[in-house]
């Protein structure tokens, strides 16, 4: 029996894959790096941007600062509106709040602009809390980010909780903090990534989260 879920937000709520690859390309072209194959840019999608335009795109330090600056540049005014929920995860939220659960965001994306998604879809009364990276970049590991969950909702029985999310480092970010997850196949990752870390659950469609959060 859970007692909190703990929502992922890009690919999990929401599709969000538009807006950010739109505000990555604008950003890489400051650099004069040409995208050729926008599909290449769904990795933007989950993971922290320092992590992204490091590891994929051999940013420095010194550089990644500035970069993701430029990134929300384009994603702050226009990016974070090319954006759609899912169907069916307002009935989703609507039936476990029923349910007598408590729901949080537990996302990498800045708490600023989640916040902002979840007022523009009109469904931040479901969440109970919010936790997402800092713009100073303090917190911005999804390990992190969880355990700021549970320390902030005073969870001491972590056995009540569970992790919904479509990448790797939702359910890697939850086993680290010892806690259930739900690998859900809707979003930016694929069932072999997901296989690979090895989530509790794998949830194929939206609704099968109320056959397995009881």
């Amino acid at each position: 029996m859970y007692e909190y879920v703990f929502f992922d937000l890009d690919g999990t709520l929401t599709d969000s894959g538009e807006g950010i690859i739109n505000a990555a390309v604008y950003a890489l072209e400051k650099y004069n790096i040409e995208v050729n194959d926008r599909s290449e840019l769904r990795k933007f999608i989950g993971p922290p941007l320092q992590d992204s335009f490091s590891t994929d795109y051999g940013f420095s330090e010194d550089e990644i600062e500035d970069v993701i600056k430029t990134f929300r540049e384009y994603y702050s005014e226009k990016g974070i509106f090319e954006n759609t929920i899912y169907e069916n995860i307002q009935t989703v939220l609507f039936e476990l709040k029923n349910r007598g659960k408590k729901l949080v965001v537990a996302t990498s994306k800045p708490e600023v602009f989640t916040k902002k998604v979840l007022d523009h879809f009109n469904i931040s009364s479901y969440f109970d809390y919010v936790s997402g990276a800092t713009l100073n970049n303090e917190k911005i590991q999804k390990v992190d980010i969880i355990r700021d969950a549970i320390c902030k909702l005073g969870i001491t029985d972590k056995s009540k909780v569970i992790m919904v999310g479509d990448r790797k480092l939702d359910v890697l970010g939850a086993k680290e903090n010892g806690i259930d997850s739900i690998g859900v196949l809707w979003g930016y990752g694929d069932l072999l990534e997901l296989e690979k870390v090895g989530p509790t659950y794998i949830a194929e469609k939206v609704l099968d989260l109320l056959e397995i959060i009881k």
